[in-house]
């Protein structure tokens, strides 16, 4: 059997008010919106892509969020390119009020935990060099959940 590569392609997400949920992934984010058809529908992309995430009120216009402890998206995760980017994007979250869920120092990466207006988990993080990735003594990789500096975070975005 041949091995396939795949890739996280986009994250479509019900929501409960389209314009609201529109400002939190472009304003905050800083995803772009690539289409949108009426109150009903959007997409967002980066880079040129034509979109990394899909909103929709299709089913869920008004609707609240689902109760905690029932199955459904635990979080969608959202790649900075690099450290500065990722401090940035967190002093506009902040500056919106938002308060994290968490922050963590996964060894490959850091990564800040929030929640968008329709209370779906949002994971935002940067990728540590590939070079810089904790390995065990095999040679495998050895990911760590340890307390991630915010306030050191934060000064980066200060600087620039």
């Amino acid at each position: 059997m041949s091995s396939i590569h795949p890739s996280v392609g986009h994250v479509h997400l019900r929501v409960a008010d389209l314009d609201r949920a529109i400002g939190f992934y472009r304003d905050l984010l800083g995803f772009a919106v690539t289409a949108r058809y009426a109150d009903a529908a959007a997409f967002l992309g980066a880079g040129g892509y034509h979109h990394h995430i899909g909103l929709n009120t299709w089913d869920s216009k008004g609707a609240t969020a689902p109760p905690a402890g029932h199955t459904g998206l635990y979080h969608a995760a959202f790649l900075y390119p690099d450290r500065p980017s990722l401090a940035r994007v967190l002093r506009r979250v902040l500056d919106a009020g938002i308060t994290l869920d968490g922050a963590a120092d996964h060894g490959v990466s850091e990564a800040v935990y929030l929640r968008d207006p329709d209370q779906n988990g949002v994971e935002l993080y940067r990728d540590r060099p590939q070079a810089d990735w904790p390995v065990d003594k095999t040679g495998g990789l050895k990911m760590t959940n340890a307390p991630l500096d915010v306030a050191a975070l934060l000064a980066e975005a200060e600087q620039a």
